[in-house]
């Protein structure tokens, strides 16, 4: 139950950070909060298993190119499997068609020992009008993963 109670926190945190700017609700520099679909799939180098994601992302703009927000979702991995939830803050670069992504956030993951997890991670990858895809390089806890990104704005 505590667990629970830590995740619904942290969501509503979220998305209190990402809200809209009252500059930005007024219609000013052209900013607004935006929400896209996200899928994703992972390779953890250590324990060698995979997890797959379901995930939102809200970002409302700081800056021309950069905006800031929160993903978050559910997860499911295999052997064994599990459950989770992640969630990240991520700050974005945006520039001729490409993405930059800077994330940092824990990831919950039920029903296994070590619930609450640390996860940071880089990711680049292509931005167009109907979808982005990209590749994403990080840790969670003490080990690497690797994951494929795919999104659809809402």
């Amino acid at each position: 139950m505590r667990t629970l109670r830590i995740a619904l926190s942290l969501a509503t945190l979220a998305l209190l950070l990402a809200a809209p700017t009252a500059e930005a609700r007024r219609g000013g520099r052209g900013g607004y909060t935006s929400l896209a679909l996200g899928l994703g799939g992972d390779y953890l180098i250590d324990p060698e298993i995979g997890a797959f994601q379901l995930t939102f992302a809200l970002e409302t703009p700081l800056a021309r190119a950069l905006t800031a927000g929160v993903r978050f979702g559910a997860l499911v991995t295999s052997e064994p499997t599990d459950v989770g939830a992640p969630i990240d803050f991520r700050l974005r670069v945006r520039t001729h068609g490409i993405y930059l992504d800077g994330l940092i956030g824990p990831w919950l993951v039920f029903d296994s020992g070590d619930t609450l997890r640390f996860h940071g991670a880089f990711g680049f990858g292509l931005l167009t009008g109907s979808m982005s895809i990209g590749l994403e390089v990080g840790v969670l806890a003490r080990s690497g993963i690797v994951g494929l990104r795919l999104a659809f704005p809402l």
